[in-house]
């Protein structure tokens, strides 16, 4: 006689009732048990039972999880994600009694909720391992098959399952039958394995080390993939010799049509062509997958497409573009060459970054930092990217400025472009535009061309993965056009806030947004921008760097630079001041520094090979031995005149190097009224001279000058450094002045400089590139500079050590600028000597005595 317990949730209104129940255990035997004690409460009762039979079996009240499309074996561990309501219930009941459920297959995989008699009545006792909260509100499980249950009878239903069982755990005798039968089920498992492609072979090893003949066809029964119904028959085979015969029988099915279909492989390789082959196997899926009711997600290369696509985060028109190319490719066959197309195009597609954007750092303060540790100087661009931070601070989105940085080369164009995406935390990329002559370079080829691809922004675009870089366009002057198209043109639409939010790439066919891109673009020279290109832009200039300012950039960024590329420290070498000035003025002439850091990087080079050969410990560079590394100077200084003369007059260029003094010299010679200019002068030039002969021909009786001068002599005007080309109209006062000197005999002042446009009426037009002129003028020791006073506004822009050092005087008329350049006319006593007027022809000092000797008149 043995004892029988399970907990029984009910109402009993009779306390003295009598339940007698009939189980039928799988041993094949009856157990008559009947009830002889009940205790009657409202909360769980327990009821004890009397079995009369050998086999005892524990009944129990358990959760119920029903599976679907799957089961689980004993003695197997499988994970399991919960979702439906009822079953998260169950779970929560499990974790708060003994972790224990039972998990049954429902016999309908569409079923959605399952009625009691939608599931099996065999399932399997299983202890919950691990439980883990999904965001999505699902549960992931593990959980280990303990031992087989039969499901007595449902007690409830809501709010989840929970039903009466017991375990099914029958002795098991090892005979000879059941041994055999264990070798032949691992013997065909093996076989079974090496003819699927897609069972690892580390599975003979787990099931290898299986003893127990029913844990052995629990384990391969779990590992075949069957359907759910024939695992289910497995699992109701409680007897352990009919359930490896099962599986022996289920084992030898399967092998019999895994070879058929190699059979079939075969005898279809053989006889069609690979072309062929593909299409044939291509379509047979197709027919299957229709009978099976399938659809493309069963594809691999689809499905991967598609998970892609909806991780993309694509707008809405893309998107669809994208799923209608991707239904393209799957009814395409594989080996067409516009299958290879369409996977390229929907590559990039799913490339390129959408939505994804980097954090902006909006900190003044650190942004102002990282500026001007890596520059310099360059105020205005400084500020402007402050003031760009700012707005983005207080509005938290606004429109990327297209800010265009224009200047000579060498000033730190493209490294300020890398120092702006530092400051404000987004990532950089630069590509150059010199030398684009394809408008495809920008917009991309079309489709239809053999090899398309999409533009450099695209391309851009994806290298970065993020749509708020910096993109810096290099040398945006620098574009040319041919008959594939102007790419200047092309960039019209990249470059313009208003409407680039919808680029449209030739390849991607779809909208793209750079709305949130930060375009900064290159330029050594405006006038080569094509004006609807420079319209869209926001200049912002960069001058040259004054002697100052190279110094100082010297000092703080290209010697410490250089001497860590060459491996030197920092107290084996020192510069003077006066040996880095002589480089400046001496070795390089530019408005940048990049001749200076090559001759810097010279110096290095130079004094590592000392260090190494003489194992000197210290060099210091200074005025002495500079000569003994870099050699003689390439450039000399200007040297100004010594004392004032007549006809040479000091004007102001403005260069690709920066600002320069050039001597205008005028010389008057017997001859029939010429205008000779020499000095290889542009056409603007030229014209400023005879702009400024003719005003002095006008003004011939006001500066006492015979009215038919012209008729019998030569004017000579020379511009020295003749093989350098010149143009420009900001000479025409500077030859004026000349002009006027040498007609007149009056002396100019030799420190006096000056720059201007010089009209026919004598009005004074204002110029550009003051910055480098009245650096240019400092340097060479002007004590004067003569400007028009329409630059007066431009000189809020000059720093503060070039204006301490001259007089600057702004001009509206020339008259104005002959009174402060001309000497005042000297009394006799006064009068040079003949030396003084050499520039003057004997026949000049006979003919116009009061123009030689001075008047008072």
């Amino acid at each position: 006689m043995t004892t029988l317990v399970f907990n029984l949730r009910q109402e009993f209104t009779t306390p003295n009732r009598i339940i007698v129940y009939n189980i039928i255990p799988e041993g094949g035997y009856l157990c008559n048990c009947f009830c002889f004690s009940v205790q009657l409460e409202r909360s769980v009762r327990s009821v004890m039972w009397v079995a009369q039979e050998k086999q005892v079996t524990r009944v129990e009240e358990l959760p119920l999880i029903p599976l679907r499309g799957m089961l689980v074996f004993p003695h197997t561990v499988t994970p399991l994600d919960v979702g439906r309501t009822r079953s998260i219930k169950a779970l929560e009941e499990a974790m708060i009694r003994e972790r224990t459920v039972i998990l049954a297959s429902q016999r309908h995989v569409e079923e959605a909720e399952p009625e009691p008699a939608d599931i099996y009545r065999i399932g399997t006792v299983a202890e919950v391992k691990q439980l883990l909260k999904m965001p999505e509100g699902q549960l992931r499980v593990l959980v280990e098959g303990v031992s087989r249950g039969r499901i007595l009878d449902f007690l409830h239903e809501e709010p989840f399952y929970k039903v009466r069982a017991y375990a099914l755990e029958p002795d098991v005798i090892k005979t000879r039958e059941v041994e055999a039968l264990m070798r032949t089920a691992v013997t065909k498992f093996e076989q079974y394995v090496k003819l699927s492609r897609s069972m690892p072979g580390e599975i003979l090893a787990t099931v290898n080390t299986v003893e127990g003949p029913s844990r052995l066809a629990d384990t391969i029964a779990s590992q075949m993939i069957l359907p759910v119904e024939k695992k289910q028959l497995v699992l109701e085979s409680i007897d352990v010799e009919e359930r490896l015969q099962l599986l022996c029988t289920l084992l030898t099915k399967e092998m019999d049509i895994m070879q058929l279909e190699k059979k079939i492989h075969l005898r279809v390789r053989k006889q069609i062509e690979k072309s062929q082959k593909e299409y044939y196997l291509r379509e047979q899926i197709k027919a299957i997958e229709k009978e099976l009711g399938e659809d493309q997600d069963s594809n691999p290369e689809i499905r991967e497409y598609r998970q892609k696509i909806a991780e993309a985060q694509m707008p809405d028109e893309a998107e669809k573009k994208a799923l209608y190319e991707l239904e393209r490719l799957y009814k395409m066959p594989p080996m067409v060459a516009e299958a290879t197309v369409i996977r390229n195009y929907l590559d990039w597609l799913v490339a390129i970054p959408w939505s994804f954007k980097t954090e902006d750092r909006l900190d003044l303060d650190y942004a102002a930092k990282v500026l001007d540790e890596d520059h310099f100087g360059l105020e205005t661009v400084k500020e402007r990217i402050l003031e760009f931070l700012a707005v983005r601070h207080l509005t938290g989105k606004v429109k990327g400025p297209i800010l265009c940085l224009a200047g000579p080369p060498g000033v730190g164009k493209t490294s300020l472009g890398k120092s702006i995406a530092r400051a404000m935390g987004r990532r950089f990329h630069r590509f150059s535009l010199g030398g684009v002559r394809d408008e495809a370079e920008i917009r991309g080829h079309r489709r239809t061309y053999v090899g398309a691809m999409p533009g450099k922004i695209i391309q851009v675009m994806r290298r970065v993965e993020a749509v708020n870089p910096v993109v810096l366009l290099d040398e945006v002057d620098k574009m040319t056009s041919d008959f594939r198209g102007d790419p200047a043109s092309a960039l019209l639409e990249v470059l313009d806030s208003e409407q680039n939010d919808t680029f449209q790439d030739h390849y991607l066919e779809v909208p793209y947004d750079l709305s949130e891109v930060l375009f900064i673009t290159t330029a050594n020279v405006l006038s080569d921008i094509p004006p609807a290109l420079r319209d869209r832009m926001e200049i912002i200039e960069i001058p040259g760097y004054t002697e100052y300012e190279k110094l100082e950039i010297a000092k703080r960024h290209l010697v410490p630079k250089q001497m860590a590329i060459h491996g030197i420290k920092k107290k084996q070498l020192g510069f003077s001041d006066a040996a880095i000035s002589k480089i400046i003025n001496g070795y390089t002439r530019e408005s940048g520094v990049r001749s200076l850091e090559r001759q810097i990087a010279s110096l290095c080079r130079k004094t590592a090979k000392e260090f190494v050969q003489s194992g000197k410990k210290q060099i210091s560079i200074s005025m002495r031995n500079l000569e003994k590394y870099l050699g003689s100077p390439q450039y000399y200084e200007w040297q100004g005149e010594k004392e004032d003369r007549i006809g040479l007059v000091n004007g102001l260029a403005y260069t690709q190097y920066g600002g320069d003094v050039l001597s205008i010299e005028v010389v008057v010679v017997p001859g029939k009224g010429k205008l000779v200019l020499t000095g290889k002068l542009g056409d603007v030039m030229k014209e400023s001279a005879q702009a400024a002969f003719s005003y002095v021909r006008s003004k011939a009786v006001e500066l006492s000058i015979p009215p038919n001068f012209y008729e019998d002599y030569d004017i000579h005007v020379h511009v020295p450094e003749g093989a350098i080309p010149k143009d420009g109209p900001s000479a025409g006062i500077t030859i004026a002045v000349a002009l006027a000197s040498a007609l007149t005999g009056r002396y100019v002042h030799r420190d006096v400089a000056m720059t201007g446009e010089l009209t026919l009426r004598g009005r004074v037009l204002p110029i550009g590139g003051l910055k480098e002129k009245l650096l240019a003028a400092q340097r060479a020791g002007m004590r004067k500079v003569i400007i028009p006073e329409a630059n007066k506004k431009d000189l809020e822009e000059i720093p503060d050590l070039i204006k301490e050092k001259l007089e600057i005087i702004t001009v509206k008329h020339m008259d104005r600028v002959l009174d402060v350049a001309l000497v005042p006319k000297a009394l006799e006593e006064d009068l040079p000597s003949e030396d003084a007027i050499e520039y003057l022809p004997a026949v000049e000092r006979k003919t116009w005595p009061d123009a030689v000797h001075g008047s008072t008149q």
